[in-house]
C-alpha cells in the first residue's frame, strides 16, 4: 500500500464487468492507486437512486478478476467485491458498515462511479444510476465523482479513462487521506456555504472566500462533480451546468392481437439539445470534457448549496476548472 496515498472506493451502474469499468480500475490500478470495488453484480442502468428495501442482497469477493485484469497486488493493492444491489445499494452497504466488514480499517478518500457506457447531462441526472451512486456518496459524507463516457459504442472510450484518471488525481490532491465527514457524525449546519432560503439571502459566510466555501463542501459531501467525455475529446475542460436536452420518439409501440398485452420500450430515437451558457451539453458538441459541479442536495433541504455560490463556479475557472479544485 502506498501509505502517501488514500484508498479509492469505486463503483458504477453498468455492472463490475462492464468495459467502461473494467478499463478504469486498470488505469487507477496501473497509476499505483490503493482501490476497494463495491458494484453492481449486474447492469443497472438508469437505476437512478433506487435502493432495495428489507431484501437481502448477496455479496461476492471478485478475486477472479484479478488475475483477469491483469492486476498485481503487490504493486498497488485492490479488492473487488460485488453485490447483488443497485448502485446506491453499494454505497449504502459500503459506508454503512460493508468495509469496516469486509476489509477491517480501510477508510475511503473519495468515491468514483462510473466510467458509464452513454452520457448523463442535463436531466439524466434524475435517472442515472452513475450519477445516483455518487450522489448517494454525498448524502453519506463522501467527496464523489461520477464518469460517462457520452457516445454508447465503446470505441474511444479510453479518452474518457484519461479524463476520469486526470479528475480523480487532482481531486485526490484537494482531500485529505481519509474522508473527514464520511457518515456525517457531525452536525453541519453551520457552514457558510447553505442557502438561506426561505429567509432572506446573506452572502457574507462565503462571499470572502468563495473557493475555500465550494473546497468545504466537496470534502463533506455536499458538492459532487460530473464528468462527461465525448469519443472526440480535443483535450481541453469546460466548467458547465446542467444544460438543456429533448428525447424525442422514445416510446416504440409494438402492436399486438386480440388477446394480447401490448408493448411498449421506451428509447429514444433521437436527441436534441437548446444551447444555454455553460451547458454540459454544449460543452460535449465543442469536443470538450464537461466538469460541473452539482448540488447533493435538492433545492429545498437546508443543505442545499447557495445558487450564487454555485454561479462563482462557472465564472471563476482557468482552462475549464474551477479554481477551487487548483492544488495549492
Amino acid at each position: 500500500m502506498s501509505e502517501n496515498r488514500g484508498w479509492l472506493l469505486l463503483t458504477n451502474d453498468d455492472g463490475i464487468e462492464a468495459e467502461g469499468f473494467r478499463l478504469l480500475v486498470q488505469a487507477l490500478h496501473r497509476e499505483g492507486h490503493n482501490i476497494v470495488v463495491l458494484a453492481p453484480s449486474e447492469n443497472h442502468s438508469a437505476a437512478g437512486m433506487r435502493i432495495n428495501l428489507m431484501k437481502p442482497m448477496g455479496l461476492r469477493e471478485r478475486s477472479d478478476l484479478v488475475d483477469a485484469w491483469s492486476l498485481n497486488p503487490e504493486h498497488a493493492p485492490v479488492h473487488l467485491f460485488e453485490l447483488d444491489g443497485t448502485p446506491c445499494d453499494t454505497v449504502i452497504v459500503a459506508m454503512d458498515g460493508g468495509l469496516e466488514h469486509l476489509v477491517p480499517s480501510l477508510k475511503p478518500q473519495l468515491v468514483v462511479s462510473g466510467v458509464n457506457l452513454g452520457p448523463n447531462l442535463s436531466q439524466d441526472s434524475y435517472h442515472s444510476g452513475t450519477m445516483g451512486a455518487a450522489r448517494e456518496a454525498g448524502l453519506y459524507g463522501m467527496p464523489a465523482i461520477a464518469s460517462s463516457f457520452t457516445s454508447f459504442d465503446p470505441e474511444g472510450m479510453a479518452r474518457s479513462i484519461e479524463a476520469t484518471v486526470i479528475l480523480v488525481e487532482r481531486a485526490m490532491k484537494v482531500l485529505p487521506k481519509v474522508a473527514a465527514n464520511a457518515g456525517r457524525p457531525h452536525d453541519a449546519m453551520d457552514t457558510n456555504y447553505f442557502t438561506s432560503w426561505p429567509t432572506p439571502g446573506n452572502d457574507e459566510g462565503w462571499v470572502q472566500d468563495p473557493n475555500n466555501a465550494l473546497l468545504t463542501a466537496f470534502r463533506n459531501g455536499d458538492l459532487m462533480l460530473n464528468l462527461n467525455v465525448p469519443p472526440t475529446w480535443n483535450g481541453k475542460w469546460a466548467c458547465t451546468r446542467l444544460g438543456v436536452r429533448w428525447y424525442r420518439n422514445a416510446v416504440r409501440f409494438e402492436g399486438a392481437g386480440d388477446d394480447e398485452v401490448a408493448t411498449f420500450t421506451i428509447g429514444a430515437a433521437s436527441v436534441d439539445h437548446s444551447e444555454v451558457l455553460y451547458g454540459d451539453c454544449d460543452a460535449v458538441e465543442e469536443d470538450k470534457a464537461s466538469l460541473s459541479c452539482l448540488a447533493v442536495w435538492p433545492q429545498s433541504h437546508p443543505f442545499a448549496m447557495d445558487e450564487d455560490l454555485l454561479a462563482s463556479v462557472l465564472m471563476n475557472s482557468a482552462d475549464g476548472w474551477p479554481h477551487w479544485l487548483n492544488p495549492n
